[in-house]
């Protein structure tokens, strides 16, 4: 079992580690550099031209250290693995064509609202109507029409309203992390956090799941394919940490929105199939707060026509009072740090309790 995730992990980590650079030459020999907004803080002009689109490094990293790992251990992926898959790679891929219309364009907005949506919402309700699809042995899919926290709650939504529910979370999730990518190294590094924590539910929930227990406890967990997560998610933490060596202040490569959009998408499926759908509020509870930032910011505006920040997102706003970008970083991923140690100790409460 952990011969799994620790392949997973290592395999991400070297690959990241090595290709990232060679990512950095490659767009940098084609002027694929970053556009700074010019109503930003000032000095992020500095940061006009380097590489972006660097998702790609971390997205390719993920999926041949979860197919590698299958191969050396013997295994067929699973469905769950899979679609989580699915969702971080064709984020990604709708994230990857807002970047390339920036680079070559020349203009920061990217792809336009609608088209965007549309992508996002192709992705995302593709995945919610596949995850309730490939029943196993114990007629278990994916996910499930019931909301969860740190499991299933007793009554369900149908699927329908799953489909919305899930593609609800998708698109906040994808968001959130994209709204978070402003600063050198801070969604890689909160992301890796939040990967490091369904990488330990994934294994606690195997160790302790329905069927291999003699029999169905209140504690017990009923997911399909908790291993398999926690192999992805082990993918993504290695994959991102190496990626993070090059994307730490000062940033060598951008995620753009290629990776930012993938992790998003990533997070929310591992919640959905691990049935934490609710603790990832709190797992990933940086985003939240950074997404909120900007609804306050907006909703203030538009109704009394005063700003509540001196800039959103809130890491902005820290950078006009004077903070160093390094500062605001350090200090959000310690934020996010003890979000993820109370979700965690709220997911092992819950199991305590059953």
């Amino acid at each position: 079992m952990m011969k799994q995730i620790l392949y997973a992990g290592m395999i991400g980590l070297v690959l990241s580690l090595l290709g990232t650079p060679a990512l950095i030459r490659l767009l940098a020999k084609h002027g694929y550099g970053q556009m700074i907004r010019d109503d930003g803080p000032k000095a992020h002009h500095s940061k006009r031209g380097t590489p972006t689109m660097g998702g790609i490094a971390f997205i390719l990293a993920t999926l041949v250290a979860y197919f590698a790992t299958k191969a050396i251990v013997g295994q067929e992926p699973t469905a769950s693995g899979l679609l989580v898959l699915f969702l971080t790679v064709g984020l990604g891929l709708v994230g990857f064509l807002d970047d390339y219309i920036k680079v070559v364009k020349q203009r920061s907005l990217g792809l336009r609202a609608k088209a965007k949506l549309f992508g996002q919402s192709f992705v995302g309700l593709a995945f919610a109507i596949l995850a309730l699809q490939f029943h196993d042995a114990a007629g278990r899919t994916p996910a499930s029409t019931h909301l969860s926290f740190v499991r299933d709650f007793g009554w369900s939504i149908g699927p329908v309203l799953f489909v919305i529910w899930a593609y609800f979370m998708i698109a906040a999730m994808s968001n959130g992390v994209n709204l978070t990518d402003g600063l050198d190294g801070l969604a890689t590094g909160a992301s890796v956090m939040v990967f490091g924590a369904y990488t330990f539910i994934g294994v606690w929930q195997y160790g302790q799941t329905c069927t291999q227990m003699l029999k169905a406890t209140a504690t017990c967990y009923d997911v399909r394919d908790p291993l398999d997560l926690a192999v992805v998610a082990a993918a993504l933490m290695g994959s991102c940490f190496g990626f993070l060596w090059w994307n730490t202040s000062p940033a060598k490569i951008f995620m753009g929105d290629t990776g930012s959009l993938a992790l998003g998408g990533a997070l929310a499926g591992l919640a959905i199939c691990s049935r934490t759908e609710l603790l990832l509020a709190l797992l990933g509870g940086l985003f939240v707060i950074i997404t909120l930032s900007v609804i306050i910011q907006v909703g203030s505006f538009r109704m009394t026509g005063k700003r509540v920040f001196k800039m959103a997102p809130l890491q902005h706003h820290f950078e006009l009072k004077g903070w160093s970008e390094v500062l605001i970083v350090v200090r959000f991923w310690i934020i996010q740090g003890l979000c993820v140690a109370v979700g965690l100790g709220l997911f092992y409460a819950g199991w305590v309790t059953g």
